[in-house]
């Protein structure tokens, strides 16, 4: 009986993984999509700790698949605090990877705006029938993205108003259902960036964000002492799956949107979505009353 809940356990670990790298990168909404499995075949809710982890493990992917452009970032943010200290000035425009840093950084500041609304934006995937409308909104938003698509701002090009309002779109991406990457990508298509951009700037948009929250939710975890070594096999499991498959996705994306089929994904949306709510109806009158 032990092997057998050790070897669910691990069965789940493997399907959260997937679920996870497959639907943090496709625009097809990865909390949207957790709360429907949880609520239509009764699995149980991933620890903290776990949720923390895979998280991580799609960062990890992000840091790998845009490595070159993290590195310039990093390199250019020495250059610059040497800059400074030195009291050297500019000639001409900064580097790309200079203003890169100063995008992204604006581009993450609407999200302090939702951090006081976060218990009440995460107590909205306790309703699948709200998170399924919302998957239905996903796919509005990605058919009209091709429609959009086809700009060509840059990182030495999209404006400062360009970004927050992209950043704000990120914001409401906090919503359960609604796609981070779809959200924010489609956003950036509407305001004129040029597809690749659109993508590029979307995910390394999501590093600042996904780290702070998992540093948040790290600190939680830590206080709460909810650490148990046993399940560790299991953590790495859904880690490793999880970052393979999102450095996979992350490719699919870049791939369909340079070649103008971002909005492929809006019928997908739009089945789950229909279906979900149809089930929500529908499966209350099966179930048998409790006596």
């Amino acid at each position: 009986m032990i092997n057998e809940v050790s070897a669910l356990k691990f069965w789940m670990a493997a399907v959260l993984g997937v679920v996870q790298g497959v639907a943090e990168f496709l625009p097809i909404s990865s909390s949207g999509h957790l709360s429907l499995l949880q609520y239509f075949f009764r699995m149980e809710e991933p620890d903290a700790l776990y949720n923390i982890l895979l998280h991580f493990a799609t960062l990890v992917a992000v840091c790998v698949v845009y490595r070159q452009d993290i590195a310039d970032m990093v390199l250019e943010f020495f250059r610059w605090i040497g800059d400074l200290a030195s009291g050297r000035r500019e000639r001409g425009n900064p580097p790309e990877a200079r203003r890169m840093i100063l995008l992204l950084i604006l581009g993450t500041l609407p999200l302090f705006l939702v951090l006081p609304l976060d218990d009440f934006v995460e107590g909205l995937g306790a309703s699948p029938l709200f998170v399924s409308v919302m998957l239905l909104v996903t796919g509005c938003i990605l058919f009209l993205s091709d429609r959009y698509g086809g700009g060509r701002k840059n990182g030495r090009t999209a404006t400062v108003q360009d970004v927050l309002l992209v950043g704000l779109a990120q914001g409401l991406a906090t919503i359960p259902g609604l796609s981070r990457s779809g959200t924010t990508i489609s956003a950036g298509m509407a305001l004129g960036f040029e597809r690749n951009f659109a993508v590029r700037f979307s995910f390394l948009l999501s590093l600042p964000a996904v780290l702070g929250a998992t540093l948040l939710k790290v600190v939680k975890v830590a206080k709460a002492g909810d650490f148990d070594a046993e399940l560790l096999p299991m953590y790495l499991t859904g880690m490793v799956i999880a970052g393979v498959v999102g450095y996979f996705s992350i490719s699919l994306v870049k791939l369909l949107a340079s070649k103008g089929k971002f909005g492929s994904f809006a019928y997908y949306c739009w089945i789950v979505g229909a279906v979900s709510i149809i089930a929500c109806f529908v499966l209350p009158m099966l179930t048998p009353a409790a006596s």
